[in-house]
């Protein structure tokens, strides 16, 4: 009764919080393990003794029995058991079941030739060397790449004293072409029992096997340790005939080549190898080998050669970047002008053919813009540098002939040949240049230039005839007309003159039609007034800017020689109150245009001392108010700007006749309720 009354009351738990050191189900096990190690490590298998024969075969068989399931457990991929159990043998100590252990692993693993390696040595421990080089045999036979089986063959060999075995062991190594330090092994083997002669031959059997840049230097090499100069020379010289068409197996053998003359203060022979390797040498390779060169010619050489060297590496520089990117004319500036400073005309000639070669593959002026300072710069080089006058306008004429002047054109091209044949007294040649320029891409500057060298050699008609062409070309440009008004002028050909001005007034588009007025103006002011005061009345028909006014006015208030002081004072008020009045009425919204010219009116009537009224030109003038006014919105909120308004006399007194309206109004409306 007790015991169901227990079980039937409930447990009770205390504390649900967790513990708070946690333990996990890993941290559990690993220290299990730990303490089962330890454990191990403290228990000990009890002795045994073994008191008779039968009990040691008892023994024996057990033994062997554990071996036998652990290798069967371990399967055919794991040779360690196998070894151990021979190892084991071995112990006993019982050689032939450990032949037999060592035997039976072989069978089992046919592909690993570490059991070898343990076989060998067993045999070779207990000193069996009938044995060990049966095993050797068997080994480099079955594996004759694995190079440690030869190596531990031939030295067991040498340690034994057999030399000739090992010669032997090394010869049917050898027949196999293994890499260059097996036959180096072979090398440090004759060496060491000084047997130079020997590791010749083999040097020449592996130049012969590995013709490589390593494997000459290294004979090379020998022959110095050996003190035979000539014959490390002999070696290197072929090595440069067999590799003569491995380009990066020669640039090694033949750095090593100057290093070694080098050496032998042989420093032309030296030098003249590296600048045959510079030559042709890979790209990638180039810093490394300017780097040894200029140390080289650091200790060797003088300054001129050093800087030869520099401008050597910088020559390959260019070189490698025209190959990149032939279009890229900067850097072929760069290198004409480094072939310049070296004085060689023809390696400067060959660089500027094989830069204007490289023409733009688009016919757009804006690829033609750098290209064209090529052929500029070749011209002025063969007339100033090299002096060949020939080649010099051979080079101008070529130029001209490949531009496509029907897309765009080059004036200063143009203009560079006629100076050229100038300068060489061809005037006939610079007309032809010129006359064609004209003809087949006209430019501004070429009729310029033209006209130029025509009017320094005074003929004035050709002048004329250019000059007409050059409007034909061009109706709209201004300058021109000028030009050629003006030429007239210093002729003291004034009809002429006035007649080229009037057609250019006449012209319906010019590109500064306010300069050619000007200038008719000016020139009419000093040699017919009248037709001055015309030409600015034809002026304010098409135009009422307040310069026109302004300048009008100043005409007229200019004193001149038989003019009556009273009517000239009359003739500029009269201007300028009718520019006053034009802005009053026809544009009253320019009201900056009307103070300005008031101002003028001002300083003039000043200018005519007691004869002139600025009262009344004072009376004009406005009052001066600042305004504001709505500006730009600026994050919802608008804000207002001051500005400077005019408020002029006639405005001010409307303003006050009205605000006096007003003011009556108010008073009656007042006076009424």
């Amino acid at each position: 009764m007790a015991k169901a009354e227990l079980r039937a009351r409930p447990v009770r738990v205390k504390n649900k919080t967790p513990a708070p050191i946690q333990i996990t189900a890993e941290q559990i096990l690993r220290e299990g393990l730990q303490e089962q190690a330890a454990a191990d490590s403290l228990v000990r298998a009890p002795a045994c003794q073994i008191t008779d024969e039968i009990e040691l075969d008892r023994y024996l068989d057990k033994k062997r029995k554990s071996f036998e399931n652990l290798i069967r457990r371990a399967g055919p991929t794991n040779p360690a058991k196998w070894i151990s159990y021979a190892r084991w043998e071995e112990s006993r100590p019982d050689f032939a079941r450990a032949r037999s252990v060592f035997e039976r692993a072989l069978s089992a693993h046919r592909s690993d030739h570490t059991l070898f390696l343990s076989y060998a040595a067993f045999e070779m421990r207990n000193e069996f060397l009938s044995h060990a080089r049966n095993v050797w045999d068997r080994a480099v036979s079955v594996f004759p790449r694995i190079d440690q089986l030869w190596y531990k063959y031939a030295h067991m060999e040498e340690m034994i004293g057999n030399f000739p075995g090992a010669r032997r062991v090394f010869d049917r190594w050898m027949r196999w072409e293994p890499d260059q330090e097996a036959w180096l092994s072979y090398v440090r083997f004759e060496l060491r029992y000084k047997e130079i002669e020997r590791a010749r031959s083999i040097f020449e059997g592996l130049v012969r096997c590995r013709n490589r840049a390593c494997a000459w230097i290294a004979y090379a090499k020998f022959e110095i340790r050996n003190g035979e100069i000539l014959k490390a020379r002999e070696c290197y010289e072929r090595a440069v005939e067999k590799l003569v068409g491995q380009e990066e197996e020669a640039v090694e053998l033949l750095v090593a080549f100057a290093g070694f003359e080098e050496i032998c203060k042989e420093t032309e022979r030296a030098r003249g190898i590296y600048k045959f390797v510079l030559d042709r040498i890979p790209r990638d390779r180039t810093e490394y080998l300017y780097g040894k060169f200029l140390a080289f010619e650091r200790l060797y050489g003088c300054q001129e050669s050093i800087e030869d060297v520099i401008m050597a590496k910088r020559k390959f520089e260019y070189e490698d970047e025209v190959r990149k990117n032939p279009f890229n004319y900067d850097v072929w500036f760069d290198y004409i002008w480094l072939e310049e400073s070296l004085g060689r005309k023809e390696k400067v000639r060959e660089v500027y053919e094989r830069a204007i070669a490289n023409v733009p593959p688009a016919a757009e002026k804006r690829f033609w813009e750098r290209y064209i300072y090529l052929w500029i710069w070749y011209a002025l080089y063969e007339e100033v540098d090299v002096n060949d006058v020939d080649r010099a306008r051979a080079v101008y004429k070529e130029c001209l002939a490949l531009i496509p002047h029907d897309k765009f054109s080059f004036s200063k091209i143009w203009l560079m040949a006629a100076d050229f044949e100038i300068r060489r007294l061809n005037l006939k040649g610079a007309r032809v240049i010129l006359g064609n320029a004209i003809g087949r891409a006209p430019k501004g500057t070429i009729f310029e230039k033209y006209i130029e060298l025509e009017w320094q050699l005074g003929n004035i008609d050709r002048v004329r005839r250019i000059y007409e062409k050059y409007l034909e070309w061009s109706p709209e440009n201004a300058s021109a007309w000028m030009k050629y008004a003006g030429m007239e002028i210093d002729l003291e050909e004034t009809d002429s003159a006035r007649a080229i001005f009037e057609v250019a007034l006449s012209q319906p588009a010019l590109d500064k039609p306010e300069d050619l007025w000007k200038a008719s103006i000016d020139f009419e002011s000093v040699t017919d007034r009248e037709r001055a005061r015309e030409l600015f009345e034809r002026l304010l028909e098409l135009t009422k800017n307040v310069k026109v006014w302004i300048s009008y006015g100043e005409f007229e208030a200019c004193a001149d020689e038989g003019d009556n002081v009273h009517e000239r004072i009359d003739r500029a008020r009269k201007v300028y109150q009718r520019g006053i009045d034009y802005f009053k009425i026809h544009a009253p919204k320019l009201k900056e245009e009307r103070v300005m010219l008031l101002e003028h009116w001002l300083t003039t009537e000043a200018s005519f001392g007691e004869l002139g009224d600025t009262d009344s030109v004072h009376a004009m003038k406005p009052k001066k108010i600042k305004r504001r006014r709505h500006g730009e919105v600026e994050k919802g909120v608008a804000v207002y700007e001051e500005y400077i308004d005019y408020l002029f006399p006639e405005e001010l007194e409307a303003s006050n006749i009205k605000l006096f309206q007003a003011a009556y109004r108010w008073k009656k409306q007042k006076i009424a309720s």
